[in-house]
């Protein structure tokens, strides 16, 4: 019975370990040599926000706003530590987990500490995220980002390979980064459009770029949103600006189905990523609808619920769009290709339709919104 027992035991964790290594079979290019940055020694993730025409207090209420409401969601000692408007100063402690496998036999899973850091300046801030620590195994191991996650231990000899035990902890870290990077970007409401792309075709032997984390990709330019008033089959006004909220869930469109493109070309006029203006898109004055598959038959629709934006991701238009987490996601999991419809309330029709290609997003942090990242590629706005 107890040989039997062991055959048992050794054959799951030969399915367990087959599994991982199964994995770990991926592109692994962005978080290579240089993922991890270090200052003096420590590891220090840092991104730069750039807003035009937004003065210092104003990023400075937004900024401490969200990370207030992030912190207070860890449901724990998380909390803002020190204030400084005068100087654009917040600083920040967060612990939460970070899961880095679950099934229904076993939870992989950390504990992240760090410590996040906003600089604010009159139309740019910085976030930095540092002082990371991890507490494993219930607190029976404990490590720092410097001794688990740097190039020096997390890379092979050569730096082109992921060490296969630190590799989870890496990949999660930097996703964890990114995703830090897009809820600040959203807070800040970002709506700046960059020039138009076209599309990309690849010979057969292209060799493909290596990929770049949203936080190691340079600064990100964005707007601010204004609150925006619409009327029924009349033009959009827009508004002074308004204080930023937390993203709140909206209710499914009711009155705005989608419908098929051939019955939104007539009174629709395509236009250049670099002309949309950055009031098109108000999802406190709308509702953000994603459409997949072949129209009208063959599709899914869903709402984004969380909220969405327009941006700029490595030099690249982007909109994004956030799922709460109770919403269905697979569809969009599955998904390279999508399009994204602002229905302004009150309307049936949406003002503007954004075909997009799905760019990778940071990996979803469970029970927290869902974030994916479209690279606009064709833009229609109703005329």
């Amino acid at each position: 019975m107890k040989t039997m027992k062991r055959l048992f035991m050794t054959w799951m964790a030969l399915i367990v370990v087959a599994g991982m290594y199964a994995q770990e079979v991926k592109d692994d290019s962005k978080y290579l040599a240089g993922a991890v940055p270090e200052v003096d020694g420590k590891v220090l993730f840092a991104k730069d926000f750039s807003i035009p025409g937004m003065d210092q207090q104003e990023i400075f209420e937004r900024m401490q706003q969200w990370m207030d409401a992030r912190l207070k969601k860890n449901d724990n000692t998380s909390r803002i530590l020190l204030t400084e408007p005068e100087n654009g100063l917040l600083v920040g402690m967060g612990d939460e987990w970070i899961v880095f496998s679950s099934t229904a036999l076993s939870l992989d899973r950390t504990r992240i500490l760090y410590q996040l850091t906003v600089n604010c300046a009159p139309e740019k801030c910085r976030l930095e995220v540092g002082k990371i620590r991890y507490v494993y195994r219930e607190g029976k191991e404990k490590y720092t980002a410097e001794e688990w996650i740097v190039d020096k231990y997390a890379l092979n000899k050569t730096q082109t390979k992921l060490v296969w035990g630190l590799a989870k902890w890496r990949r999660k870290t930097v996703d964890f980064a990114d995703a830090l990077c897009l809820e600040v970007a959203d807070a800040l409401s970002a709506a700046k459009s960059a020039p138009a792309l076209t599309a990309e075709v690849s010979a057969p032997d292209a060799v493909k770029e290596p990929e770049k984390s949203i936080v190691n990709s340079g600064t990100m330019v964005i707007a601010p949103k204004n609150a925006v008033t619409v009327e029924a089959q009349q033009a959009q006004t827009v508004q002074p600006a308004a204080p930023v909220q937390a993203p709140q869930a909206v209710q499914a469109p009711q009155a705005a189905p989608a419908q098929p493109v051939a019955a939104q070309s007539a009174g629709y006029h395509i236009v250049d990523a670099a002309a949309l203006s950055a009031d098109l898109i108000q999802t406190a004055a709308g509702k953000l609808v994603i459409v997949i598959g072949d129209e009208p038959f063959n599709m899914t629709t869903l709402t984004a619920n969380a909220g969405g934006s327009l941006g700029k991701v490595a030099g690249k238009p982007v909109v994004f769009t956030i799922l709460s987490p109770e919403q269905a996601y697979a569809p969009l999991e599955k998904a390279d290709t999508y399009t994204v419809r602002f229905y302004p309330n009150g309307m049936n029709e949406p003002s503007v339709v954004l075909q997009c290609k799905k760019m990778e997003a940071p990996a979803a942090i469970e029970g927290m919104p869902r974030t994916y990242i479209g690279e606009i590629v064709q833009v229609s706005v109703k005329d």
